[in-house]
């Protein structure tokens, strides 16, 4: 059973993730997962026991649980779903393309900036 752990406290290590959970069964992994810039913990982490029985009774035991001074949530993980951290990056700046719902029939010019001021070309 994977398990999805959140609000632990920067401090905790893989380590200290695995010993909580082990008083409950057999821990296959535990991992705090890591910003990739700048290697802190990202304040949540998973863990994976062998036996479901196992992995249920540890959430009802932890989810609350004070730990490193902060109370853990943690549930099932649920299998990501399509898209979700897999594309590119999908940035919010608007910047060409086609974009529906403008004055000119949902085709932005090449200077157009949108909402957000700036030049804009009234004549063609």
């Amino acid at each position: 059973m994977n398990i999805y752990v959140a609000n632990i406290a920067y401090t905790a290590k893989d380590q200290d993730l695995r010993e909580l959970f082990e008083a409950y069964g057999e821990v296959t992994s535990a991992k705090i997962i890591m910003d990739k810039v700048t290697n802190r913990s990202r304040g949540f982490g998973f863990v994976e026991m062998s036996d479901d029985n196992s992995g249920r009774a540890a959430i009802e035991a932890t989810n609350g649980h004070n730990f490193h001074g902060r109370d853990l949530v943690v549930n099932e993980a649920r299998p990501r779903t399509e898209g979700a951290g897999g594309g590119g990056f999908r940035g919010g700046n608007d910047r060409g393309g086609y974009r529906g719902g403008n004055d000119r029939g949902g085709y932005r010019e090449r200077n157009d900036r949108g909402d957000r001021g700036g030049y804009q070309r009234d004549e063609y």
